[in-house]
């Protein structure tokens, strides 16, 4: 493992704003614009949020639904920018964010091979190269030819993970996709990440699953309603997490 930081957050906010009264069309959108009577309010989806990775290491995110991990990922890789604070990254990266990102559904899922490796930069030449490996690795021999509007959340996955990590990328970000995939393939999944990793390769890892967070990472961050409520040994930061949520668990049913 180097001691070069490969990802450096520092002191991040990130900010939406969320219209007060509904809008039911763009006619009627556009007229409270122009009258300037459209009202937001503020919502800080993520709170001074600061931590350095350095390359090869395996960090997991954890927290409830809401705190703000999908938030923080889409802006490590670049597709939110902080309305505070910086993002600094050294490397490539393969981002697994949002499950079809980077799909066209109307497209079968031999056309979004192509497609899907065009956005990550590769040559046709170099996706017709490795075509096979990658519909080996998916397993999906049977459907290349259906559009991908048919395929379901866990073929999916299958087919965005194969292309995501057909090269090593020095940051590999996964976001709760492989949840929606069976156990065999998130073994092999995670094998596969297992491997690149030891090559040197940065994970960033999201799950609700505390036992995939131990299992792949050495580090966590604990989100908390956009804050930060711990970090470091992801083991110790998991079981303090856990302590939590079955705090809370009690508490609720007293009640």
């Amino acid at each position: 493992m180097s001691d070069k930081v490969i990802i450096d957050v520092k002191n991040v906010t990130i900010r939406f704003n969320l219209a007060n009264q509904k809008v039911d069309n763009l006619k009627e959108y556009v007229i409270r614009l122009i009258k300037k009577e459209l009202m937001f309010q503020e919502f800080l989806a993520v709170k001074n949020v600061s931590f350095q990775i350095k390359q090869g290491e395996a960090w997991g995110i954890i927290g409830t639904n809401g705190s703000g991990k999908s938030t923080l990922l889409k802006a490590v890789s670049g597709i939110l920018k902080p309305y505070k604070g910086s993002i600094k990254i050294n490397g490539s990266i393969a981002p697994l964010i949002e499950l079809g990102a980077g799909f066209d559904p109307e497209l079968t899922a031999r056309e979004n091979i192509y497609l899907n490796g065009c956005v990550l930069g590769h040559t046709d030449k170099y996706m017709r190269e490795h075509f096979d490996e990658i519909v080996e690795f998916a397993e999906l021999h049977e459907f290349l030819d259906s559009p991908i509007k048919n395929y379901s959340s866990g073929m999916k996955a299958r087919l965005g993970f194969a292309v995501a990590t057909m090269v090593q990328p020095k940051i590999l970000i996964v976001d709760e996709i492989l949840s929606v995939g069976d156990y065999a393939f998130r073994k092999k999944c995670t094998q596969r990440m297992n491997e690149m990793m030891s090559t040197g390769t940065t994970l960033l890892y999201v799950s609700h699953s505390l036992e995939e967070v131990k299992g792949l990472c050495k580090k966590a961050l604990w989100l908390d309603k956009g804050e930060m409520r711990m970090i470091g040994n992801a083991n110790e930061v998991c079981e303090a997490y856990l302590i939590e949520q079955k705090a809370k668990t009690e508490k609720q049913q007293k009640h």
